[in-house]
């Protein structure tokens, strides 16, 4: 409870010192005013919905982004797992560019859906020559691939990583979760040293944070590195109100465990420089992430490797005893019980508007108010008159309620944007969609939101217990 006392507290600060900047930016006459139409546009432009076919732990999800950047630096990814009822998805939070973020984001979830699948099974795959890096997964959300010349690259790597999964013992999962992580993070060094590519360079010196769900089952495993972040939101069936649970650990400099580590990693003559302030190296906000390997390689070679192609800007100041940057993630395992309602994972841009406890409460929120758009259902059994008088009563008070996005994900960013003490302020929204470029982001990062929404019916039909109908989801049709 502390922890989110703390976050809260912490968020309340950072909302007020951005208020207080973004009405100086009001005073802008230049900055045109957007509709209500025009602002439902921009923030519903990169919806999407998925709901499972078949029945299933996860009854759907809703996804969305909004970037800042141009381009914008956040991914997000979505699959189910074949061969098992599993699922996967991720958002991924680039820097120092895009390429990092939107390469990791496709290539992850496949290193996870070998790693993962039991070694049997990928053993006979692999003798019927179904093993291409496409072969375990099937994307829900994923409409672009890599380029040609780059294709091969990553598809020999993951050859190379399959061979070796065939002839290792099979781990749990939040253990195989960390060893594709690693794995992957790894072939971007290699790819970048071995091929002499600017592309595959670029990869390698900008970097990605990430958070990424593996759902099979009951089980629940999250694993995470940076600052991207997931909160599980629990229905009280006695109070009928919402908790959240957090899933994850920021690696930044406001993790003191995490600071710690780092600095009893290195001598103590670098006390005062690996990390000052709040950055490592003085540059680095994250202090875990794919890529970014000027923070991860010896001097010599990006001496002998990076200098040549892209100057002596790109060696951190203080650069002693590397690495100072890992991509290890922190995993955290849950199981699912009947009250665990639905899932939330987002990049930083939303944790810097709203806490978990806000995010919870909203989308819970959103379940309920969008009951009202379902069609009218009567009880079982004979029903009197003034049960129906009362339900249609309890519809028409719900109609205030009416959700103006039925898109979870869309409703908090609209939220993020938008909210002030009396509600949402069109205004409000219109400003920050409209803030030039070369000041937006000091204003908002990049938003990608993933909601995932558990079947609590079939939760409790795994769990051999009884379900009492609660709040359940029921997303827009895709």
């Amino acid at each position: 409870m502390l922890k989110f006392v703390l976050h809260d507290a912490i968020g309340y600060v950072r909302n007020n010192v951005r208020e207080f900047s973004l009405n100086a930016i009001r005073l802008l006459p230049q900055l045109p005013q957007l509709s209500p139409y025009d602002v439902n546009i921009a923030l519903r432009e990169n919806e999407f919905v998925y709901k499972f076919p078949a029945e299933g732990v996860i009854h759907s999800y809703e996804t969305n982004q909004l970037g800042s950047n141009s381009p914008c630096e956040d991914t997000r990814t979505e699959a189910s797992l074949l061969y098992r009822n599993g699922f996967m998805c991720g958002v991924f939070d680039g820097h120092a560019g895009a390429a990092c973020g939107q390469v990791v984001s496709k290539r992850l979830l496949r290193y996870i859906s070998a790693g993962t699948l039991p070694r049997q099974v990928l053993r006979e795959q692999m003798k019927q020559g179904n093993c291409s890096s496409q072969s375990f997964l099937k994307c829900h959300n994923d409409k672009v691939d890599f380029v040609s010349e780059i294709r091969p690259i990553y598809e020999k790597s993951f050859q190379r990583y399959v061979n070796q999964l065939v002839a290792e013992p099979q781990r749990d999962v939040a253990s195989e979760l960390e060893h594709a992580f690693l794995h992957l993070d790894n072939d971007l060094a290699q790819e970048a040293l071995t091929t002499n590519d600017v592309r595959t360079m670029g990869v390698a010196l900008s970097g990605a944070v990430a958070c990424l769900v593996h759902v099979e089952g009951l089980q629940l495993h999250v694993a995470s590195t940076g600052d991207c972040g997931a909160v599980l939101g629990i229905l009280d069936p006695q109070t009928n109100q919402w908790h959240p649970k957090k899933l994850n650990i920021e690696h930044n400099a406001e993790n003191m465990q995490e600071v710690d580590r780092i600095l009893d990693e290195h001598p103590r003559e670098e006390r005062e420089t690996v990390i000052r302030n709040g950055r490592l190296l003085s540059q680095l906000m994250p202090l875990r992430a794919f890529g970014d390997f000027r923070y991860k390689w010896p001097l010599d070679t990006l001496q002998q490797k990076v200098v040549p192609m892209f100057g002596e800007q790109v060696l951190p100041p203080n650069y002693y005893t590397p690495p100072y940057l890992t991509a290890k993630p922190d995993v955290q395992q849950h199981e699912l019980g009947v009250n665990d309602k639905f899932l939330v994972i987002a990049s930083d841009g939303l944790w810097d508007f709203l806490t978990p406890s806000e995010v919870v409460s909203l989308v819970g929120e959103h379940i309920n108010s969008k009951k009202i758009l379902e069609p009218m259902r009567l009880p079982p059994g004979d029903v009197k008159l003034q049960q129906i008088s009362d339900q249609l009563a309890e519809r028409k008070a719900g109609l205030t309620r009416k959700p103006v996005d039925q898109n979870a994900a869309t409703h908090l960013i609209r939220h993020a944007l938008g909210a002030t003490d009396y509600g949402i302020e069109h205004s409000k929204i219109s400003y920050y969609l409209t803030l030039p470029q070369d000041v937006v982001r000091l204003y908002r990062d990049d938003i990608t939101i993933t909601v995932i929404y558990f079947n609590s019916k079939h939760i409790a039909q795994l769990r051999g217990e009884t379900h009492r109908d609660q709040a359940e989801p029921q997303p827009t049709a895709a």
